[in-house]
């Protein structure tokens, strides 16, 4: 007899059938989805109807089996499957894909969701978003760029608007120092026929034979003290064309006071405080450093100004007679100081410029000279160098000293003061100190004999001011940006999230997901850790789906429901033929 527990049995059988095919045809829709992860159905049969629980074997019988029929089939749950899809370059450097079984992590309206979906942008705020605006979480860097973690916030990369600049640490010298150079025997001379008026200011004197350090320029006309000016008033003297090496060094000026001090013996300045002016303008070098230096100096000679410059050619003076001019009110010798050039100065030398850059990124041109000391009986050289230049904010030009030994094979044995300073009073960090490695291990200077001595800067660090351009985002989600002026520093890591059952997580649509009450708390960390993957940079990640798969699904699907749709078309006859008995 025909039964209507076959129609629901049946019925069952078509709706499960009819789910199945429902989670097929999503998967087929997503098969294009960005980190889409394909979902599978798993059946169950309902409880059954029992008509007997079967009986235990005895002396003269077997025993028998429990005699039950089923009412039908369930959907006993679906499991989705989280393995890792293909990869896709895409060359944006906002996609970004893990090879791993963890999450991107998002924001949005102060909810977080956990994504496969790398297809990130950057919105008007330089805030990294994904396609939905929400913000990608991750670790930002403090004012040192380095990562801060355990600080998850939302991501901002300020291309276009985040300056840098880099201050001039170390620089690497290389070169060849020619040892069969000539050892100096003097710098250049200048001695100066000075033109000076007594204290009425009327009578034109020849000092040469009455200037001293002592003298003084003053307006108190009770004194016999030569004075370089009129008594009317102070004069500024400004030093200006003045060339070193032939490089121009610049203009300074220097005030000769006019203001006496009652009851004292100070008039005034003093020629010695013109003479220290003009030492630390012209940058002389008398300072004894290992023993050596260059005999620069600024001295009155048989009453008369000589300027004696430092040894070597590239530290030759050239002073004009109308590079030290005299301004003020009254009348005055407008050019008190008048040169005449006895010696040149001499000796194997060479210089080199290079440009160091201040905390603020602000370029300052730095002079490296290098200048033959003296040869030893028992082979080798000994040179001098001194680090000038016109950036320095302070009278003295001279930002260091130091001597360099080579031994009789020309290479390096040892330097003293291996590093130079330059004063700053820009608000960049003062003074600015600079290394210099004669000796870096692969560039080195030498002492060899050549036609000549030449040396150069193969390296240097520091930067002037630069912008962020661009940027990539490494394997463990460090995101490194790259400066307009060729620095490179980390602006942000991206964070990942990984979970005990990954299954358990909730799809609330858009690629986002939510932790669920089985799938655990979310483990907060980046890339590489715990199992999380590994982030790749300009790519995305694609579906998993596996069309050839689904396809066989779906026609086991089809042929499972055309079969249920077959067994209610059968019982339905069967009553029929019942029915028709009755006729």
């Amino acid at each position: 007899m025909a039964s209507t527990t076959a129609l629901f049995t049946a019925l069952s059988g078509l709706n499960a059938h009819a789910r199945q095919l429902d989670l097929i045809g999503n998967n087929i829709a997503n098969v294009n989805t960005t980190g889409y992860k394909s979902t599978r159905m798993h059946f169950g049969s309902m409880f059954s109807r029992t008509f007997g629980i079967g009986s235990k074997p005895a002396d003269t019988t077997g025993g028998t089996n429990p005699v039950q029929i089923g009412l039908g089939v369930g959907i006993a749950g679906t499991q989705r499957n989280f393995a890792g899809g293909a990869l896709s370059t895409t060359g944006v450097a906002t996609d970004v894909a893990l090879e791993g079984d963890g999450f991107f992590i998002v924001n949005s309206g102060g909810t977080r969701y956990f994504t496969r979906s790398g297809a990130f942008q950057l919105n008007a705020q330089n805030d990294l978003v994904n396609i939905d605006g929400a913000r990608v979480m991750g670790y930002a860097v403090d004012a040192g760029f380095n990562v801060v973690e355990g600080n998850l916030t939302a991501l901002n990369i300020p291309v276009g608007s985040l300056t840098l600049a880099q201050a001039t640490e170390n620089v690497t010298m290389q070169g060849n120092l020619n040892a069969s150079g000539s050892v100096p025997t003097s710098g250049s001379v200048h001695t100066f026929s000075t033109m000076y008026t007594d204290l009425a200011g009327t009578v034109p004197i020849d000092a040469s034979t009455d200037l001293t350090s002592d003298d003084v320029y003053m307006d108190d006309g009770t004194g016999t003290i030569v004075q370089v000016f009129d008594a009317a008033s102070a004069k500024t003297v400004t030093v200006s064309g003045i060339e070193k090496g032939g490089k121009d060094l610049g203009t300074k000026s220097f005030a000769f006071s006019a203001t006496a001090v009652a009851g004292t013996d100070d008039f005034g300045t003093t020629m010695q405080d013109y003479m220290d002016f003009l030492d630390a303008y012209l940058g002389l070098d008398s300072t004894s450093v290992s023993g050596e230096n260059l005999g620069g100096s600024v001295a009155i000679s048989a009453g008369a100004l000589v300027i004696t410059g430092n040894e070597g050619t590239t530290q030759d003076l050239n002073i004009e007679n109308a590079d030290m001019a005299a301004s003020g009110a009254g009348s005055l010798v407008s050019l008190p100081f008048v040169p005449t050039k006895s010696a040149t100065a001499d000796g194997e030398a060479a210089r080199t410029s290079l440009v160091v850059y201040d905390s603020l990124g602000t370029p300052l041109t730095v002079d490296l000279s290098f200048v033959l000391q003296s040869t030893t009986a028992s082979g080798g050289t000994t040179w001098e160098w001194i680090a000038e230049s016109n950036d320095i904010d302070a009278l003295d030009r001279i930002a260091g000293i130091g001597v360099v030994e080579f031994d009789n094979k020309g290479a390096f044995v040892s330097a003293t003061n291996e590093s130079f300073t330059v004063a700053r009073q820009n608000g960049a960090v003062d003074p600015l100190s600079v290394s210099i490695a004669f000796d870096s291990g692969t560039e080195s200077i030498t002492a060899l004999t050549d036609t000549g001595s030449a040396v150069a800067a193969v390296f240097q660090d520091g930067s002037p001011i630069g912008t962020l351009a661009s940027f990539a985002i490494s394997g463990d989600g460090t995101i490194s940006g790259a400066f307009s002026n060729g620095l490179s520093r980390t602006v942000g890591q991206l964070a990942v999230a990984g979970f005990s059952n990954v299954r358990g997580l909730v799809d609330v649509g858009n690629g986002l997901y939510e932790a669920g009450p089985n799938s655990g708390d979310a483990i907060v960390t980046t890339a590489l850790r715990f199992g999380t993957g590994r982030i790749v940079g300009g790519a995305l990640e694609l579906s998993n789906v596996d069309l050839s798969q689904e396809f066989i699904s779906m026609i086991l699907t089809s042929t499972g429901y055309s079969a249920s749709s077959r067994v209610i078309q059968t019982t339905d006859q069967l009553m029929q033929q019942l029915l028709a008995l009755a006729r």
